[in-house]
């Protein structure tokens, strides 16, 4: 059985930095990907960022682009998201979601965390 659980979030002020973290179990060794989208009120899933967790890509959507980090910890089955240079913009639901084949589809994906709220107040 898989599991996908995420902690962090929380509230920031504009200029600040969160991480998120995603704990990924009963996936086994392949190199599935892990990613990150986010629902901000009133609108759709957006992807923000994935990586393969063994062979280590990654992806970005052009708004976080050297602002936030995806990055693995193997040894503990976690991915962590560092989010710096918050803005109200990033307000959202943040959630992960591991095993999928497209980082901006979130269609692709099959296991999913019960998402965390990330507020950014300006």
């Amino acid at each position: 059985e898989v599991h996908v659980v995420e902690t962090g979030g929380g509230l920031a002020q504009a200029g600040g930095s969160l991480r998120l973290s995603c704990s990924t179990s009963g996936f086994g060794s392949a190199n599935y990907v892990v990613a990150w989208f986010r629902q901000a009120p009133g609108k759709g899933l957006e992807g923000v960022s994935c990586i393969g967790r063994n062979d280590g890509s990654t992806w970005y959507t052009n708004s976080v682009k050297d602002r936030f980090t995806i990055y693995t910890d193997n040894a503990k089955n976690t991915v962590y998201l560092q989010m710096n240079d918050l803005g109200p913009e990033d307000t959202a639901v943040y959630f992960c979601a591991a095993d999928g084949s497209n980082c901006e589809l979130s269609a692709s994906f099959g296991s999913w965390g019960q998402g965390t709220q990330v507020t950014v107040s300006s």
